[in-house]
Parts: structure tokens; sequence; C-alpha cells
């Protein structure tokens, strides 16, 4: 047990990495012809943590780390984080994503020129009645949306009498919902519409004449690389490098991200559901092990380290801790039991989610040390799930007669005895079965990391319907992994829970 917990200690350690004499970039991977994951090196992809990532913008920071002669280290997160909790924590160098520098964006962030220059299009089907409009006004009583805390969904007001729906998290989501009905548009870059119709030979885009299209700011809709308020060296070394890039060189890039992308060659790709399902499997087993296993371990050393901050907390609470005798012992335990209350009644009444980004962003923009993805939502799936626990133990000690530790105090047995050897046996057998729901919950919970840029199975699913633009069957397998693994340690606890028990036949010697 010591050699591994050393071991798991080191790993820890080594996952406190320094940006020296490195360029982190932060992108989605999953905003082809920009940015997507796929599973091997192939077309000059760059390693990530649970895969390579691609395209254009992949291409323009390689350029810009070889001038500025720095390491490249991509840095996959969700869209929402890139957008300043990610920079402005320190987490990342700068965002190579296929971003536009609004003038919202330029208050809290800094840009440098434009990397690319790009058109505004609606995306549609191919069967669409609004295939062949040529000003935006004949989109009329339509159903459009566009990517969420983005400038395309407040263009949509231009629009007259549309039917405004709720902006999307990102482009893959969009994509299924215009497949499946729920829309008749989105709004997207002309490179992101041209990868679609790539990925999707049953999509189409609109192109609009001049003067009959969006109304925008040049800004808008030009490509520009973001880097945290006031990080002027860098753009300006940045800005060199930009400089050196040719219009067509830019635009040879671009055509050579759009001819590579993934689904690029679409006749050697299934045609039905199992044969994708088939598809990813055989493709992405590595993909999809890899973030089962990283989703196994956070919830088992959380819950393990959960398990063990609720156990130490509620004997500490405990009543019969405190020695009458003594002043100090029974301030210390009142304020104790008002410090743990408040702990565990804030943990349990917030979100995950919400208790990852404060923490993993907040703790380092305030504090200045930058804690890894890794071990942050170690750290934040262990003190959620003590504060669960923590309720969970005092109810199972709460539930043991207290006749039982009467009868032992009064054959002299002393607190610390007592409960170790007559109370906690019992109880941690009684709360065994809340824990191990715990556990599974954890299991389920963990998906939430992906917000922090942890690599677990749900974030590698939404990678790969990145790259591919195939819900159903990636998540249908993503589904069973987890069914599995719930129902495989629904089984195995309640195993232990009936070795827990022991032998129920019993003979008395006499």
């Amino acid at each position: 047990m010591k050699k591994k917990f050393i071991l798991f200690m080191l790993l820890i350690l080594s996952s406190f990495t320094f940006s020296e004499g490195k360029l982190r970039v932060g992108m989605e991977a999953g905003y082809a012809p920009f940015n997507w994951f796929q599973n091997d090196e192939r077309n000059g992809a760059v390693k990530i943590k649970n895969g390579y990532v691609g395209g254009y913008d992949v291409e323009i920071a390689k350029i810009i780390s070889e001038k500025l002669d720095m390491d490249l280290e991509i840095v996959q997160s969700d869209w929402d984080s890139l957008l300043g909790p990610a920079l402005n924590s320190d987490k990342i160098d700068v965002v190579i994503a296929g971003m536009s520098p609004t003038k919202e964006r330029r208050k809290n962030l800094e840009f440098t020129d434009p990397y690319y220059e790009s058109d505004l299009v609606i995306v549609v089907k191919n069967d669409s009645k609004y295939l062949n409009s040529k000003s935006i006004q004949n989109f009329r009583d339509s159903k459009l949306t566009a990517q969420l805390n983005t400038f395309h969904y407040t263009v949509l007001s231009q629009i007259n009498g549309i039917k405004k729906e709720s902006a999307s998290e990102n482009f893959s989501n969009m994509l299924v919902a215009l497949e499946s009905g729920k829309i008749d548009g989105y709004v997207s870059e002309k490179p992101g519409a041209i990868s679609a119709t790539i990925s999707n030979p049953n999509i189409s885009f609109v192109e609009f004449d001049k003067d009959k299209g969006f109304v925008y700011d040049r800004d808008d809709v030009n490509i520009a690389i973001a880097l945290k308020k006031g990080n002027l060296e860098l753009r300006d070394k940045i800005n060199r490098v930009l400089a050196e890039i040719s219009r067509e060189q830019r635009e040879e890039i671009m055509k050579k991200a759009i001819e590579t992308q993934p689904n690029q060659d679409s006749e050697s790709l299934p045609t039905n559901f199992f044969g994708w399902i088939k598809f990813f499997i055989v493709n992405y087993w590595k993909d999809f092990l890899y973030g089962t296993f990283t989703t196994i371990n956070l919830s088992l050393i959380g819950t393990f380290f959960g398990f063990i901050i609720g156990l130490i907390l509620s004997l500490i609470r405990d009543d019969r801790n405190i020695n009458n005798n003594s002043m100090f012992s029974v301030i210390f335990h009142k304020l104790f039991k008002y410090f743990v209350s408040i702990y565990v009644t804030f943990i349990r009444g917030t979100p995950m989610i919400v208790q990852a980004i404060i923490f993993y962003y907040g703790f380092s923009q305030i504090t200045g040390i930058n804690i890894p993805a890794l071990t942050s939502a170690l750290i934040i799936v262990s003190y959620n799930t003590g504060a669960y626990i923590t309720e969970i133990v005092r109810g199972g000690i709460d539930s043991i007669d207290k006749g039982q530790y009467e009868a032992a105090e009064a054959l002299g047995m002393s607190h610390f005895n007592i409960m170790r050897k007559v109370i906690l046996p019992q109880s941690i057998r009684n709360v065994m079965p809340s824990v191990a729901n715990e556990f599974i919950i954890n299991i389920k919970d963990t998906s939430v990391l992906f917000s922090i840029g942890v690599t677990e199975l749900f974030t590698t699913s939404k990678s790969i319907v990145g790259s591919h633009v195939r819900y159903y069957e990636v998540f249908v397998i993503t589904c069973a992994i987890y069914f599995v693994l719930t129902y495989s340690l629904s089984k195995l606890f309640r195993y232990l829970e009936k070795r827990m028990d022991g032998n129920k036949e019993y003979e008395i010697e006499g």
C-alpha cells in the first residue's frame, strides 16, 4: 500500500508542468476545418493526451511555434472556457480556435492581426426550401440558430420574422439538429460550411448577393488569435510571424485542411447505423479505452479520498468527542461542527460543474498557482464526494443503538476503542450501499469535468463526434460503456456486502 501511495503521489506531482519554452495553444478540437480530433498523426496532426488534433489552426500554430523557437502544446478545452477563464488563469498562452475578435471580446482579451478572413453563410439541408435564397430576408418564418457566445447568434436579429432557436454549444450539435429537422439552418463561417458539406452529402449552404447578406464589422468575421489582456510582447511576436505568411499560403493551408479533414473520403465511410458503430469501435477503441480508464481512475480515487474525508469529519464532529471539563474543547467542537455544516451544505447545494470551473480557473487566477486539470479533477471529485459521505457516515453512526456504546463504556473501553471495535465496523457495513451509490454516481458525474479540459469518456466521445458529426452512433457506444461500468460495480459491491455480512448460521457453544 505504501508503494502504491508513493507512486500515486509521484504521478500527481509529475502533472505539475511548467510552460517555459512552450507555446500552449487552446482549441476545441471539434470545429473542422479549423481544428478537429483524429486518432493518428496523419497529415501533420499534433499529439494530445487522448489522440491527435489537426486542421488549419494547428498548421498556423505549428508555424508560429517554429518561428518563435518554442515547443507546441495543444490544450483541448470547452469553447466557453476558451473565451477567458483559460487565458486569464494562465492555463494556456493563446487561443487559436477560429475565433473572431469582436468588440465585446476585445474588452477582455488581446487579439493579434487576422490569420484568416471569412464570410457568413447559412447551412441548410439539400432539400431545404431556402436553398436557393439570395437574401437573408428569404429566411422569414424559418427556425435558425448559431453557436453560443458568438456574434453569429446576434446577427440573426437582422432577419425579420424568424423563429430564433436557442443558441447551441457547438457546431456538431447544430448539424445533428439540422439533420433531425429541429432547425432549418444555422449561421456559420464559409470554411466551416464547406467542411460540413464534405462531412455530410445531405448538407449545403447558402451565400447571399451583395448588400443582401448579413451586415457586420469585418472584425466579426476575420479570424484572429486571442491572448490574455495586456500580453503585448507575445502578441507583437506572433503578429510578426503572421505578417510573413502570405494570403496565398493561408489559402493553400485552408484548402489542404478542407481536403484532409475526417469524413473527406465519404465513399469509404459506412452508410448505415451499425456500420458506423463498427467503424467507431474499430478506429477509436483506444480512445474510448483511454477515456474509460480516466473515468474509472477519477471515480475510484475521488471516492476513496472522499470516504476518508467523510469518515474523519463525521468522527471528529461526534458529540461524544467533547471533553465537557475543557472550555477549549467545547468551543472548538462547536466551531468545527459549524464549519462542517457550511462545507456540507455548500457542496451539496451547488453543481459539480460550477465547483470545477471555480476551483480550476478561479484558484489559479487568485493565487497564481497553476494546478493541472487532472490533479484539479481529483481534488474536486474528492471534496465533492466527501461532503455527501460525511452525512452518510453520520447517519451510519447514529443508526447504531446507543446502548452498545454505553455497554462498552461500562466495560471500561476507551472512546477510541469503542468507535474502532464496536461502532465503526457496524456503521461502515450499514453505509456500504450508499458509498457504492456515490461511486456509481461519480462514474457518471465525472462527465462534467470536460469543462476544465479533462479527457475522460464523455470528452473523448465529444471529440469523436466533432470529427465525424455522428452523434447517435458515438453516444450509443458511450452509453453502453457507462452502463457496463455502473452495472458491474453494482454487482461487485453487492458481493462485497454479502462478504461483510459473514456467515449467518451460528452455533452456541456450551
